[in-house]
């Protein structure tokens, strides 16, 4: 008798299809589509491996009665705020996360916004749309002085980057640890206001967990110095936007580059998106042309380990939110 298919339900947001790729799977797994708590609820039952590409989703929580065979949650995401559920987090299932897919494009981001305001490029166009000639001296950019928060896979590839055109770069991750070939120094994020003052720019790296949540508040941009610059590729709901707005338009800090929000879409009306000191994109710092297949092509690849019995990459630690180790 054959043996019968493992059934993979993939989760996509409303009004999307199979991701690029995904078709691969076919001769290996029953695939499912998914969208929403209605639709999850039917496709899970006897589904062995859910793979998430909603990062937003709150589906997961009224369907999961019906997950009856579940084996392994994969997140098509670095973050995995959404899918670590009460229940996802009390079970043995093992949750996986995008790890490594993202970190050089989100770094380039990075280095570029550092770049863009030490050379004022902002500067530049409007200066040219006004069709006016002005001759500025603007900042060097090695020996800025970078603070990543969060020193896992994203923020060490910014370290990389950053160090790499004579920027000093240190980091924060939960415990302070020695630094090495990537950060000068790591320190404890409950050392974070102690340090602030000392950095040029600050870079939010880390996942939204119940311990970054909030993290960057008042009190944390009142500690910067009022030249210091701001960047967010990690999670908008790490920074209390109305404490940025209030930093920005106060002179606390000197300005920001955001990619991530609380509220997803920006409102239109929002106070961000007239601060001249801001460059916002929307949240597509990590999207490089082709990416969605390499998502694909990376949980096909743990797929066909998990269906050899072999250990799977990229395993989040549920307690934490993010991969501890490099499997």
């Amino acid at each position: 008798m054959a043996q019968t298919q493992p059934k993979i339900v993939v989760l996509t947001p409303p009004g999307e299809g199979f991701p690029q790729g995904m078709e691969a799977l076919k001769p290996h797994a029953e695939l499912a589509l998914a969208h929403d708590g209605e639709s999850l609820r039917e496709a899970i039952p006897d589904a062995q491996v859910l793979c998430v590409t909603d990062f937003r989703t709150d589906a997961i929580t009224p369907a999961w009665p019906a997950a009856n065979a579940l084996e392994w949650i994969h997140a098509t995401s670095a973050g995995v705020d959404a899918i670590l559920t009460k229940d996802v987090r009390a079970s043995d299932i093992p949750v996986t996360n995008a790890r490594g897919i993202f970190d050089q494009c989100i770094a380039e981001y990075v280095l570029g916004q550092i770049i863009a305001f030490c050379k004022d490029f902002i500067g530049n166009e409007r200066l040219q749309q006004a069709h006016q000639w002005q001759h500025r001296e603007t900042e060097p950019v090695a020996d800025r002085r970078v603070l990543v928060v969060g020193a896992g896979s994203i923020g060490r590839q910014t370290a990389r980057l950053c160090g790499a055109v004579g920027m000093e770069v240190d980091g924060v991750g939960r415990r302070a640890r020695p630094g090495d070939e990537d950060f000068g120094a790591i320190y404890a994020q409950t050392d974070l206001l102690s340090i602030l003052p000392d950095y040029d720019f600050v870079v939010i790296a880390a996942p939204l967990t119940p311990d970054t949540q909030g993290l960057f508040g008042a009190a944390e941009f009142a500690a910067m110095q009022p030249s210091a610059r701001f960047i967010n590729i990690g999670r908008g709901p790490i920074v209390q936007t109305d404490a940025l707005v209030y930093a920005l338009q106060t002179g606390q800090i000197n300005g920001a580059a955001l990619d991530v929000f609380e509220q997803e879409p920006l409102p239109a009306d929002h106070p961000l998106w007239d601060i001249p000191s801001v460059r916002i994109s929307a949240h597509m710092a990590g999207d490089y042309i082709g990416w969605k297949r390499s998502l694909s092509m990376q949980f096909i690849d743990n797929f066909h380990r998990w269906a050899a019995g072999e250990a799977l990459h990229n395993v989040v630690d549920k307690a934490h939110g993010f991969v501890t180790n490099n499997t």
